[in-house]
């Protein structure tokens, strides 16, 4: 390929910004001259990994066999994430790929296709990350182009007792603030109406690279990018959720009124095995400051059930903590034994059955929660993004829902998708609110509209 006419697939598993790395590595490849298309024949095919959970190494043990069993005369990488957290072991575990290529080396993915050629044995590239962020304008959008992930940081500094992802995502690295705004511009430019800035902690941005958290003073400066109407954050950390945070939230207009922190229990001794912060009272106190100055703020949060230790008491606090907390939407795992963490070899490891129950136990807990605050919207008017338009409805997003985790909004009348709506909710449900177009009586009850099904919360 060294004229470079072939054609290149990417395979993206795994979160949102796995999605935003494949983007840059299209945009990489695209401006070298490269052709990258989603068809099933491909002279590279490029696995972009998840390494998070043993259920996503199994998918991506899949992905990297059936791709070298299909790949006859080209070449497969496989990049990412349990690229980097396996290395040389996923090449004897899934053999047969031509690259094995770790994270932050979107830059120069590039140089990384071409040295495949030519080479007897796989390319081994998984040393410690070093983050190469990639040119901006080099991006190749793949989703909607009205919304979209700005991945402002990467790596984690946090030591919590089930995650591997600093094992292989490194430490925290702030992308540098004229970087991200220059990337919203790009955004802007290029149709996006929605940001969702995305790190795994996104309450440390800055601090490496300025010694100060600049997560407000770099929110004021988007809510400046013209055309931006949303800016959403994905995630918080619950002791970095600080006053500054919340007045920057409040006062700059075009943030939605949105918190994603995942808390991962409530009970002080499970979080103490976590090593995670604080505990349920400091949560629940740090809620009632949040609404009492972001009126009509949406908050959803994760937990973890089972984790070793777990007693039915602590279960029982995280239960009651739910139904205190009355929170927009909770999502839950059952806990993950995952190699290389100190979760994985402590004490009291809760039977898969027990979890299972727990998890159910929780779930019901918040559902009916989940339903009062979506029936609370009853009879009022809420701002919608149209994603989806068919025979007569529509279907988009609030401020309250992030793209593929949270609600619908469906609603009866037309419009284009990418534009914002005003929808009257005549119904709420457990996940989603049912409605009509401003302007737009209701006739049917419910939205014939099944593109975009009802989702379950994770």
């Amino acid at each position: 390929m060294s004229d470079k006419s072939g054609n290149v697939r990417i395979i993206t598993l795994g979160c949102a910004k796995n999605e935003v790395d494949s983007e840059e590595i299209a945009g990489v490849l695209r401006q070298a001259g490269y052709s990258v298309s989603g068809g099933d024949r491909a002279d590279v095919t490029i696995i972009n990994t998840c390494g998070f959970l043993e259920s996503a190494k199994q998918e991506s043990i899949a992905a990297i066999k059936k791709a070298v069993a299909e790949k006859g005369g080209g070449k497969v990488i496989v990049a990412g994430c349990l690229a980097q957290r396996m290395g040389e072991d996923l090449a004897r575990l899934a053999p047969g790929a031509d690259g094995y290529v770790g994270v932050g080396q979107m830059g120069r993915f590039d140089q990384v296709v071409e040295s495949v050629f030519g080479r007897s044995a796989p390319l081994m590239d998984v040393e410690p990350p070093h983050h190469r962020w990639a040119d901006v304008p080099t991006r190749a959008r793949t989703g909607r182009p009205w919304s979209a992930y700005l991945k402002v940081s990467e790596g984690c500094d946090h030591r919590c007792t089930f995650c591997t992802i600093p094992s292989f995502r490194g430490g925290h690295a702030s992308k540098p603030m004229e970087r991200v705004l220059e990337e919203a511009h790009h955004l802007a430019r290029t149709g996006c109406k929605e940001i969702n800035l995305i790190a795994q902690d996104v309450t440390q941005y800055g601090y490496d690279l300025y010694k100060e958290f600049t997560l407000p003073k770099l929110l004021h400066h988007l809510g400046e990018v013209p055309g931006i109407e949303w800016i959403r954050i994905l995630y918080f950390y619950p002791n970095r959720l600080t006053d500054e945070v919340i007045d920057a939230m409040a006062s700059v207009p075009n943030v939605a009124k949105y918190i994603d922190i995942p808390l991962q229990h409530a009970h002080p001794d499970t979080l103490r095995r976590m090593k995670r912060p604080w505990d349920g009272e400091r949560y629940l106190k740090l809620f009632e400051k949040v609404r009492s100055r972001i009126p009509d703020v949406a908050i959803r949060t994760t937990f973890i059930v089972g984790f070793p230790g777990e007693t039915e008491a602590e279960f029982n606090y995280l239960v009651d903590f739910v139904r205190e907390a009355k929170l927009d939407r909770v999502g839950a795992f059952t806990f993950s034994r995952e190699p290389g963490t100190p979760s994985h070899d402590m004490p009291g490891q809760v039977p898969f059955r027990t979890k299972r129950e727990r998890y159910d136990r929780l779930m019901r807990a918040q559902s009916p929660i989940s339903l009062a605050k979506n029936k609370a919207w009853e009879g009022q008017s809420i701002r919608v993004l149209v994603d989806e338009s068919k025979d007569g409805w529509i279907a988009g997003r609030s401020y309250r829902d992030a793209p593929e985790i949270d609600g619908w909004v469906y609603a009866q009348g037309d419009a284009t998708p990418g534009s914002f709506v005003t929808v009257t909710v005549s119904e709420g449900k457990e996940h989603d609110l049912y409605g009509s177009v401003a302007g737009v009586g209701l006739t049917n009850r419910l939205s014939p509209l099944r593109m975009a099904a009802p989702r379950e919360p994770r």
